[in-house]
């Protein structure tokens, strides 16, 4: 927590680094960290899984840092006339301890599988690797298509690539990459309340997904909602999970975070 903490507190200069560069590097840190305490305990599946941790968090937070600095519009919202108003310092301490505590949840599954020691097979901490592997996998190739299509074409929603199988693979691609991590956690001695710590996180990152989904269904609404072609695709994309016909979030006020 004290790692996660020390991180994540780069959301103090600008309130969304909470939740874009000091989330990537907050899960970097944890990695390593996990790494060094349980030294004694790696194996090869749980060096796989902290290698993607680290893998994962460095690309999404030098991603999110490229992209501000890349982006004029980015950076206006970061910095300009339309960045959101200062929190309280209050407030402000909230939303530092509830992102980092969020963020040692989310790993928590390898730590306790390190943690437990549990010898014997690890058939579920490689498949847990291979999950991770393949969210990584969409998650980066997702960015790098919406980034070349903005190039493209800077006006125009993005309906190309991996957008024809969901509206959101990046966010699907996150939702693998901890699906994976949990998975990790099938055979490894977890106790229930361990078992819990690793849900909740589990729930919470997933919850966050379709809220960024539903903030962006609203933004493409506002911006592309008269399009013809856009409708179309609305219609027949499901936005985050494949086959599962969910086409909008955007009225569901409980996802708003």
């Amino acid at each position: 927590m004290a790692v996660s903490l020390a991180v994540s507190a780069v959301g103090w200069k600008y309130f969304i680094y909470f939740f874009s560069i000091g989330y990537g590097y907050s899960v970097v840190a944890l990695a390593v960290a996990m790494g060094v305490l349980y030294y004694a305990a790696l194996t090869p599946a749980t060096i796989a899984l902290l290698l993607l941790m680290v893998i994962f968090g460095m690309r999404l937070g030098t991603y999110l840092f490229m992209r501000e600095r890349k982006s004029a519009a980015y950076r206006k919202i970061l910095y300009g006339g339309d960045a959101p108003e200062k929190k309280p310092a209050a407030a402000m301490s909230i939303i530092w301890i509830s992102c980092a505590l969020l963020y040692v949840m989310q790993v928590s599954p390898v730590a306790f599988r390190l943690m437990n020691g549990v010898q014997g097979s690890e058939t579920w901490a490689w498949i847990g690797a291979a999950v991770m592997l393949c969210g990584i996998l969409l998650e980066a190739g997702s960015d790098a298509q919406k980034s070349a299509a903005k190039k493209r074409n800077p006006k125009r929603f993005v309906d190309t690539g991996l957008y024809r199988i969901v509206r959101c693979p990046n966010y699907l691609g996150e939702v693998l990459i901890w699906t994976g991590v949990m998975l990790s956690a099938i055979g490894a001695g977890l106790v229930w309340w361990q078992w819990m710590i690793a849900a909740l996180g589990y729930i919470c990152i997933v919850y966050v997904m379709f809220s960024g989904a539903r903030r962006l269904e609203i933004r493409q609404n506002a911006a592309y909602g008269a399009d013809p072609e856009y409708q179309a695709y609305i219609k027949k994309t499901p936005i985050l999970i494949p086959l599962l016909p969910i086409y909008s979030v955007a009225r569901y006020e409980w996802l708003k975070a």
